[in-house]
């Protein structure tokens, strides 16, 4: 299969042998943004690979990145064009397949990395090049606006201010405010973790040859939910270390809905997938609020494949959804 990427000419010769990955479809204002920010860090990656269809080329040219965009349609054996729905995990699968460097570092498409993220978070990754490592999200509590998107692209947009408008996940690990800061003699902190269950593909670096160990991401699952625990899993299972790095990476604000009765369909099937392949339920706080609201048959000790007894109302979508939220 041929694939002709678009591409545009980096300018900037301050640049490290790194890949980044990234993904999206209707969510190009949150790429910019993202691109914005790579543009403006400690150093640059080498190639930034996006696997997308409908980013505007002439916008993708404002940027001074060596910018690879990869197609999410497929050709078929017959020769026809097979376009399948958005699939993040296919998605980063071809973008490591079509990856120069052997220094990968995924992002979702809704980041924004801080101004040295790259440059540590790959420092880091060569100490510990047997590893899988994940960057720290900090969560924006409203949108940028297209005044502090311009503000961002021009470098202007400080990192201050997007600690102010920003808040941690309670739910998830933290490291304090301390440890992301670097100097010329102290880097941003590293812990290695045994919670293999704490991993996030929201932003991640590893190696090629890890990556292809794990296989990527199995692409069994669907839509929404379990394909990066499901990841991690895999690490472990091949003792591949894992570590959780202060390196921050703002998440751009957008509606959730709490539980993610919008997903519903893919969480059931995906968890049922996951059951069967570890013998462990994924996502058990959303499980649990399902059960309560009558949607589904399951309990966290159940070894049979959930069942889904009714499909949420209108209504209770709408009560679900959070406009204002920073996180799930």
């Amino acid at each position: 299969m041929s694939i002709k990427p678009i591409s545009t000419v980096k300018t900037i010769s301050d640049y490290i042998p790194v890949t980044v990955i990234t993904t999206c479809y209707g969510r190009n204002r949150h790429l910019y943004n993202l691109l914005s920010s790579l543009m403006n860090g400690s150093v640059q990656p080498d190639e930034v690979i996006i696997v997308n269809d409908d980013a505007d080329p002439k916008r993708l040219a404002e940027f001074p990145l060596n910018i690879i965009r990869i197609p999410t349609t497929i050709e078929a054996s017959s020769n026809k064009t097979d376009t399948t729905k958005f699939d993040i995990g296919r998605n980063r699968n071809i973008g490591a397949a079509h990856a120069t460097h052997d220094t990968l570092i995924f992002l979702d498409v809704d980041c924004i990395v801080a101004p040295t993220f790259i440059e540590q978070l790959s420092a880091k990754l060569q100490k510990y090049p047997d590893s899988l490592l994940m960057g720290q999200p900090r969560y924006l509590t409203r949108p940028l606006s297209v005044k502090e998107g311009l503000k961002l692209q021009s470098g202007t947009l400080t990192t201050c201010f997007l600690n102010e408008l920003s808040v941690y996940n309670p739910y998830r690990y933290n490291f304090n405010e301390v440890d992301y800061i670097a100097t010329s003699i102290k880097q941003t902190v590293i812990e290695q973790t045994d919670d293999y269950g704490a991993f996030w593909s929201l932003c991640f670096a590893i190696k090629r040859q890890q990556f292809e160990q794990i296989g990527g991401f199995d692409t069994q699952y669907i839509g929404y939910g379990a394909e990066d625990t499901d990841f991690s899993f895999t690490a472990r299972k091949l003792d591949i270390d894992f570590y959780l790095t202060a390196d921050i990476v703002y998440h751009q604000q957008h509606s959730v809905y709490r539980p993610p009765l919008n997903h519903l369909d893919s969480i059931i099937i995906n968890a049922n997938r996951f059951y069967e392949k570890w013998q462990h339920w994924p996502m058990e706080g959303w499980l649990k609020q399902f059960s309560n609201m009558g949607l589904i048959r399951w309990t966290a000790v159940q070894s049979t494949p959930i069942v889904v007894l009714r499909k949420p109302s209108a209504h209770e979508i709408k009560q679900a959804h959070c406009p204002n939220a920073p996180y799930v």
